[in-house]
């Protein structure tokens, strides 16, 4: 039954959000620096470090301050801020939102070029458009993303002056300055996508064109784009989804960079302030939520991909 195959899932990803939450705390003793130190300067007394190391709860056991990190993180208290005393949660779900939808930008333009660069190769094989694709495959996966955002920046922003180099504009405010603004880091976070989906929809193309039933479909006289577009298409469409999954966990990461890059206020740029400030409930906040997401697309991707594929049985 699919409701025994969704608790399966679950079984696996509770055990792995635990072991999450132990990594991510794990983080305020694998990162150099005292976060009291962090918080008071070099000139701190020890009488006043121990205080604060005491009102952070510092000096108790290490197993002691998990228990109760995980405790308050159940109930979504993730912690204050040392530095601006904002509450942790809401600063990173404000932020959330931010990085959201510049991840979401991102795939659409990595699914959107991958199908167009694969289905164009299938159909006019050894032409340009083929031998673009190919060089888009490899391209993409070898280019950083930091190097490329550079490249864009000086191209369209200080030369040509066609598109913002840094800052971000809510669509509310204004919604063609919002796909301005969107569209440079969207296509640098996008790019290693596109590659991936352009290399894994073009060999699996190519595999299903190859299977019994797509001869028949050719056998009825049926041109190889109509094959293709009516046949092939979504039983390749399979193992993309999987690369979809993967690719959402690589550019929550990949976020860190391309935020910092364009100075965009979302979760990677607050992870690198806080890394810079010592702000260690910040910081386990952003990764922990970062993590969860990861677990959750990962969970998702792995029930879609179920559900469209019926050679997998729930029982």
């Amino acid at each position: 039954m699919f409701f025994k195959f969704l608790l399966r899932r679950l079984m696996y990803v509770i055990p792995m959000l635990i072991v999450t939450t132990l990594i991510v705390f794990s983080l305020i003793l694998i990162i150099p620096g005292d976060p009291a130190l962090a918080l008071l300067g070099d000139n701190a007394t020890e009488e006043k470090l121990a205080q604060v190391r005491s009102q952070l709860g510092l000096d108790q056991p290490v197993l002691i301050q998990y228990w109760n990190w995980l405790v308050n993180a159940i109930q979504g208290d993730l912690g204050r801020s040392l530095f601006t005393g904002e509450i942790v949660s809401e600063a990173v779900f404000l932020r959330l939102g931010i990085t959201f939808q510049l991840v979401i930008a991102a795939l659409l333009i990595s699914f959107l070029f991958g199908m167009f660069f694969a289905i164009a190769s299938i159909i006019k094989p050894n032409s340009w458009i083929d031998y673009v694709a190919r060089f888009v495959g490899i391209l993409g996966t070898a280019v950083p993303n930091f190097w490329l955002a550079m490249l864009l920046i000086v191209v369209f922003s200080v030369n040509l002056g066609w598109l913002p180099a840094t800052g971000f504009t809510s669509f509310y405010d204004s919604p063609s300055g919002y796909f301005q603004m969107i569209i440079l880091p969207a296509i640098c976070l996008g790019a290693f996508g596109s590659a991936q989906i352009t290399r894994q929809l073009r060999s699996s193309l190519l595999e299903v064109l190859d299977t019994d039933y797509i001869r028949t479909a050719y056998s009825k006289g049926l041109v190889l784009w109509l094959v293709v577009w009516k046949h092939a298409l979504r039983n390749s469409l399979l193992p993309v989804i999987t690369t979809i999954g993967l690719l959402f966990g690589n550019m929550l990461g990949a976020t860190v960079v391309i935020e910092t890059v364009f100075a965009i206020p979302g979760m990677g740029q607050l992870a690198v302030n806080s890394i810079l400030q010592r702000d260690f409930p910040m910081l386990q906040g952003v990764v922990l939520v970062m993590v969860m997401l990861v677990l959750v697309i990962n969970f998702v991707t792995d029930v879609v991909y179920s559900i469209l594929d019926p050679r997998i049985e729930f029982d």
